[in-house]
């Protein structure tokens, strides 16, 4: 990725209204060349929407969209270089597989052997060399994905657009493919814009995320910058696992703050630069795996969170299991047991000692969520 160079994709104050519904409101954002970008959010959040105008088969009410610096205003979907794959694939039943990669050569009139050269560079660069032959329905669903990612790179589009491609695949193949569809945008070096409500896999692919909400941007950075550093109370809910404390704000100093919860916990956290003061309402949000574990309370002194609970549940999940505790208020809290295996033991009913620190727990301004 080389974010010094003009970006490949250029989206200025786009806008999108059908009738009284704004689905995208004035979203700006930058995707630089050989960069892959995610659009994360829940369903009806307008990202389909932005992805849709960007190949041009929705106008904007407002805005721009530049590929490679040039507009896109009235460029019809099949002169924009794009392509875009789609979650059902759409692979032709009754052409092979060289003949699917080469349909789009073939529109654009290239000669038998031009058409041969580019389809079997493609299956070399997707790791399938020598299955031209073969029919659609001879192939694995990793394996039709590929395929349906070198018929679009086989035109050499500036930009490839994807819309939740692996939401129909099995879950182990879609652990698998999201590894694959990395290491194949590095290899085309192509930019990928991906639009996903799937958190897992935006924070491993992408290079960029923007996480929507309502139609906006709430935050635009890093897999590293949107789990640990959220800007809004969304993003901390959104992406990622996190237990949520709502409640007033009864001390601040610096960027420490103490809030009384609703529950009646006295819980310190941090405001990161917020506008948080004594007396208002707040939200503190804690990583599961935030929290630790201690046999004694003893063992978590130096921890500004210390509770004693009762174990309610064990969520096992090999090395990513966790439990379910249950306060002296009541509340259930998740915490991810450590991998070292010392805790492998615990039963439902165990009192058990957690704490965590301060500036592991991000506050809000309540109901900015």
């Amino acid at each position: 990725m080389t974010p010094d160079l003009a970006p490949d994709l250029n989206c200025a104050r786009l806008t999108k209204r059908f009738g009284d519904t704004l689905a995208v409101d004035d979203v700006s954002f930058d995707v630089p060349p050989g960069s892959f970008f995610s659009i994360l959010g829940p369903s009806g959040c307008g990202k389909t929407t932005i992805m849709r105008m960007i190949a041009g088969f929705l106008d904007p009410s407002s805005g721009d969209i530049r590929i490679k610096g040039r507009s896109m205003a009235g460029v019809p979907p099949n002169k924009r270089p794009v392509n875009m794959v789609f979650q059902h694939l759409a692979l032709f039943p009754m052409m092979n597989i060289a003949d699917n990669i080469g349909y789009g050569l073939r529109r654009q009139g290239l000669g038998k052997a031009e058409i041969a050269r580019k389809v079997d560079a493609a299956l070399e660069r997707i790791g399938l060399p020598g299955i031209g032959a073969r029919k659609v329905d001879e192939l694995s669903g990793g394996q039709k994905q590929r395929v349906a990612i070198a018929r679009c790179m086989v035109l050499e589009p500036d930009v490839l657009l994807l819309d939740e491609p692996l939401g129909a695949l099995d879950l182990k193949l879609r652990e698998h493919m999201k590894v694959e569809l990395k290491a194949l945008q590095a290899a085309f070096d192509t930019t990928f814009v991906y639009i996903t409500h799937d958190q897992s896999e935006a924070l491993v692919m992408s290079d960029q995320i923007a996480v929507m909400n309502n139609g906006v941007f709430e935050q635009v950075g890093s897999a590293r910058d949107l789990y640990y550093r959220p800007d809004t109370a969304f993003v901390a809910g959104f992406v990622g696992d996190a237990n949520r404390w709502q409640g007033r704000i009864t001390a601040v100093n610096g960027e420490a703050m103490q809030i009384e919860t609703d529950s009646g916990l006295t819980l310190r956290g941090a405001r990161h630069g917020r506008s948080l003061n004594v007396g208002d309402r707040a939200e503190v949000f804690v990583r599961p795996e935030a929290i630790r574990i201690a046999g004694t309370p003893e063992d978590l002194q130096h921890f500004d969170n210390r509770i004693t609970g009762t174990v309610t549940s064990l969520l096992f999940n090999g090395a990513a299991s966790r439990i379910l505790v249950r306060d002296t208020a009541g509340e259930e809290i998740e915490v991810t047991l450590p991998q070292s295996g010392e805790y492998a033991a615990l039963s439902r009913g165990d009192a058990v000692h957690i704490g965590w620190s301060g500036d592991q727990g991000n506050c809000f301004p309540a109901g900015a969520a």
